[in-house]
């Protein structure tokens, strides 16, 4: 066997020892923040990124470095991929046409009318862009999912950190503010099931508020949004695409920002197939809860990395508006949403 024959596996093996350190620190921070969750309880993203800022001083070092990107960027990738069979179209049809229909014009709406809401609070097109798609679909993931096509610039990873704050703080606060809401309102439990699942951002925020209504508004819920998560595929291509034609940003707030360059993220590939076999049960039920906890881990290790990779100082310098918009886009969601279940009760499940 010849030296060259040998050079893709060294080369392999170079790259793998380069990205351990940085893997390695980003996964302890997700397993501290995973236990420190469970055991105390609290949104995990959150101290995920609390935990990774306390080591912001160790992104620059050499050894670290390069895991902390791959974390942020590749096991980003696979945790969305992953998300793919959490969803079935049977679990989604079951609800009927006009959930269906709610939710497509929910997310629709949000992703318009947030954009203007982000840029007449003076937020780059594409820092409104993740803020908006973030409230619309599924938090956390979502922003991390649309980031990954944004164009790409000194404050991207920044804004991303603000955003999955934003929307992880305001999913805790909608967990315990929304099931009053729907008492409020008056409505069924399918139906509180409905609106908790088509406003709250982030998946367990929507399963805790759906369980203090009802188990039957749980699960509703927990479908319902389920619904909203399909959506995040054609959702981040359509952003791809536009953001793909710009190979330099006109916006001066975007700093000259060039475009991810990819006009179809690849990884939404592995999250549509995985999704489809998912639906035609080529995923065993005993599979789809540990391909769950493997997606919702490494979304932790993602988040991680990007909290090592932020600063404080970076955070503090923004100020109130990009807070102040997701807190706008938040309400526009919760209002059309809630809006609609009373309009359109008689078509909702009941």
């Amino acid at each position: 066997m010849s030296t060259t024959d040998l050079q893709p596996s060294a080369s392999l093996q170079e790259r793998a020892k380069s990205v351990a350190p940085g893997i390695l620190l980003s996964g302890t921070v997700a397993m501290a923040s995973l236990f420190i969750s469970s055991r105390y309880g609290g949104p995990v993203m959150l101290y995920a990124i609390l935990f990774g800022i306390a080591f912001n001083f160790l992104a620059a070092d050499e050894k670290c470095a390069p895991g902390i990107q791959f974390a942020s960027k590749r096991i980003l990738q696979l945790g969305v991929i992953l998300l793919g069979a959490s969803v079935t179209f049977t679990e989604i049809a079951g609800l009927g046409w006009a959930t269906a229909m709610l939710v497509v014009s929910a997310v629709t709406l949000t992703l318009t009318l947030g954009w203007m809401i982000g840029r007449s609070a003076g937020l780059s097109s594409s820092h409104s862009t993740l803020s908006a798609g973030a409230v619309a679909i599924c938090g956390a993931s979502a922003a991390m999912a649309i980031a990954s096509v944004l164009p790409q610039n000194k404050e991207s990873e920044r804004n991303l950190i603000l955003t999955v704050v934003g929307v992880t703080s305001l999913s805790t606060i909608a967990m315990v503010l929304y099931p009053m809401i729907t008492h409020a309102m008056g409505l069924t439990d399918m139906q509180a099931g409905v609106f908790l699942g088509a406003t709250i951002h982030d998946v367990a925020q929507v399963i805790g508020a759906g369980y203090i209504v009802s188990d039957e508004a749980g699960s509703v819920a927990a479908v319902v949004k389920l619904m909203r998560v399909t959506l995040l595929a054609p959702v981040v291509f359509v952003i791809a695409m536009i953001f793909a034609r710009q190979s330099k940003s006109s916006d001066p707030q975007n700093n000259g920002a060039q475009a991810s360059g990819r006009a179809f993220p690849m990884f939404l590939l592995g999250f549509a197939a995985l999704m489809a076999a998912n639906s035609f049960g080529l995923v065993p039920d005993a599979w789809r809860s540990g391909i769950s906890e493997m997606s919702r881990f490494s979304l932790v290790v993602a988040v991680s990395a990007l909290g090592v990779k932020t600063s404080l100082k970076d955070l503090f310098e923004v100020g109130p508006k990009p807070v102040a918009a997701l807190v706008l886009q938040t309400m526009l969601l919760a209002v059309f949403v809630a809006a609609s279940v009373l309009l359109f009760a008689r078509m909702l499940p009941h």
